[in-house]
């Protein structure tokens, strides 16, 4: 049951988005536009909270119960990027905004996007490995040692969001010789000068 609802959540995710974007730039229905993208959370909170009255009804644990409460956490850190991400995609193509920018690649400005997937995955391992632990505590299920395995592997996806964020700056990226670059983006090409033959 659990499978199907994990399926149904990330589908609802996906759909309630797309409405809300298409209320907001479509039809130009702004206050149900925000209703529905600030309910986007529920949908995981739902889908939680379903897991561990399931949990509590006498369900055995497996590792779909711990992936519906690392949705949560995933909505939690790093829902709002992706409704800023979907935002400015709608918004160029039926808005008439502008060609969202690509992320920075070089510099300091590639460190601090680097630094901010960082927060947003810190935030995701803590809540995910919180809601698992209150799954393991609050619920007396079977099982639940399946849910250890999600300690280590969310742990290793911590440390190596920190290496990568700690590596871009101590080494920034360099851009290519030449380049003309604006907010760790190139934006053009130095032309180099010629030689006066004359």
């Amino acid at each position: 049951m659990i499978v199907t609802l994990v399926l149904a959540a990330e589908v609802a995710f996906w759909v309630v988005l797309a409405l809300g974007l298409a209320a907001r730039y479509l039809l130009r229905w702004q206050k149900v536009s925000t209703v529905l993208l600030v309910g986007l959370p529920v949908i995981d909170l739902a889908l939680f909270l379903l897991t561990f009255f399931d949990l509590r009804g006498g369900a055995n644990a497996s590792w779909t119960h711990a992936l519906a409460a690392s949705y949560l956490g995933f909505s939690v850190g790093y829902g709002p990027s992706v409704v800023r991400w979907a935002d400015g995609q709608f918004l160029h193509r039926f808005g008439g905004g502008p060609k969202p920018l690509p992320a920075p690649k070089y510099g300091t400005a590639r460190s601090r996007h680097e630094w901010a997937i960082c927060r947003r995955t810190l935030v995701s391992v803590a809540i995910t490995l919180t809601l698992i632990t209150s799954l393991k505590l609050f619920t007396d299920a079977t099982g639940t040692e399946v849910f250890d395995q999600w300690y280590w592997r969310l742990g290793i996806a911590a440390v190596v969001n920190l290496g990568i964020a700690a590596g871009y700056s101590v080494w920034p990226k360099e851009p290519p010789a030449g380049a003309i670059v604006e907010d760790g983006r190139i934006v053009g090409r130095s032309v180099p000068e010629r030689a006066d033959h004359s």
